[in-house]
């Protein structure tokens, strides 16, 4: 299922993908992360950034938490990445890219949806 991740995250315009933190492997907009993911733990686990009412929302559910060091920013963290379907994991995966693309520059915006970055 993280191939299907990883698939969902590069159809989205400028992602780029790098390891952190050793094992983590992160889906970034702009050098910004909007989902990170541990595909080498046992379930593989991820995190993303979301909205006040979907982390609300979320966290309600069995397996999925505030992340611990980003709970603050609005991100959740899900224990397990079947816990949540491929429909639902690119709902909240494209909003999470949405959330952290409006952040950038404008100029940055720009470039990209003319196809440039």
């Amino acid at each position: 299922m993280i191939e299907d991740l990883r698939k969902i995250a590069l159809k989205l315009p400028g992602t780029t993908e790098d390891i952190k933190w050793e094992n983590h492997l992160c889906f970034n907009i702009g050098g910004k992360m909007y989902l990170v993911t541990s595909p080498d733990s046992v379930p593989v686990s991820a995190s993303f950034k979301t909205t006040p009412e979907l982390f609300e929302e979320l966290t309600t559910r069995e397996g999925i938490i505030p992340a611990p060091y980003m709970a603050r920013n609005m991100w959740v963290h899900v224990d397990d990445i079947s816990r949540l379907d491929l429909k639902e994991w690119k709902e909240l995966m494209t909003l999470a890219y949405e959330l952290i693309l409006s952040k950038l520059p404008a100029k940055f915006r720009k470039e990209l949806a003319a196809g440039k970055s």
